[in-house]
């Protein structure tokens, strides 16, 4: 099975010393984010890397589900971060330390689609043929603010992330906004919850949601024209807990979940009303290491 890099994209306000808020992917993942306490350097070297595995849909819009492995590397140099979540890399060519706990997040984004690429269950869908990778080019901007409700650790953050396929897959958009908040519960455990929504270009919708002439003589599903528009919103959760005594260090384990739904005319898509389902889940966890 694919492995899949995955990182921050679920809850992914963090506190000021592992911050590292990056934009929704379709698949989510843990932050694994660390609180900070007045002893701690928050602007030191960090590295995570951990592995695990998730039951989720094996395409979006699915109602086959099957197990993926997930990974997470994220880490932190001189008080720039970076991540590989989704199968996207982002660095954030910002660096850590803001006053007043306001940080700033802006870079590039650079990933690749796997979605309809295999492991397409369902023959109907089968039938309308796969889709080569696609790969997305593009940037990120959010702010978070530190100490806002329960304790001087815990962020609420807002992001927005700007993709475009450069490869001639899908030729089209995708536009990501996100709230993020995420609070330490101690020196152990984090938990974080994110809200989300994924806006796409036309040829977005038409590619993976639409089914022309042909592919209804092949499939037997009804002609559909997509377009874009919101094709869905989210929300999902998210907990870590250290083995080690102190989650910014060490051995820890992390749990998530998240539930989206499509919305509008990509829930009326054949490919979904038919042969899918509009309401898609996302459950996984793993074991984690921070350097």
């Amino acid at each position: 099975m694919r492995l899949i890099l995955t990182l921050a994209t679920l809850a992914t306000a963090t506190v000021p010393a592992f911050a590292q808020p990056t934009p929704v992917q379709t698949q989510p993942s843990p932050p694994l984010a660390q609180p900070v306490d007045a002893g701690s350097d928050p602007q030191r070297d960090t590295f995570t890397i951990g592995l695990g595995a998730a039951y989720n849909p094996s395409y979006i819009g699915s109602d086959n589900y099957v197990v993926t492995p997930i990974g997470v590397l994220r880490g932190k140099v001189s008080g720039f971060d970076f991540s590989l979540r989704g199968p996207q890399l982002a660095i954030d060519v910002v660096r850590d330390g803001g006053a007043e706990g306001v940080e700033f997040q802006l870079g590039p984004l650079v990933g690749i689609r796997l979605d309809r690429t295999s492991r397409i269950r369902d023959p109907r869908v089968a039938a309308l043929g796969d889709f080569d990778i696609a790969v997305e080019v593009g940037g990120f901007a959010g702010v978070s603010k530190t100490g806002v409700i329960t304790s001087e650790f815990d962020t609420l953050s807002a992001q927005v992330a700007y993709v475009r396929d450069v490869s001639n897959v899908h030729d089209s958009f995708i536009l990501t906004p996100s709230i993020d908040y995420g609070t330490p519960l101690s020196r152990q455990t984090y938990v974080g919850l994110s809200l989300s929504a994924s806006i796409v270009g036309d040829r977005f919708g038409q590619t993976y949601y639409g089914v022309t002439p042909a592919g209804s003589v092949a499939s037997g599903l009804r002609p559909y024209s997509a377009g874009g528009g919101i094709r869905d919103v989210g929300v999902g959760i998210v907990a870590a807990q250290s083995l080690s005594g102190d989650i910014r260090r060490g051995a820890s384990v992390f749990a998530i979940a998240n539930y989206s739904q499509l919305l509008g005319k990509f829930k009326r898509s054949p490919i979904v009303t038919t042969a899918g389902d509009a309401d898609q889940y996302f459950i996984g966890g793993g074991f984690a290491y921070t350097f």
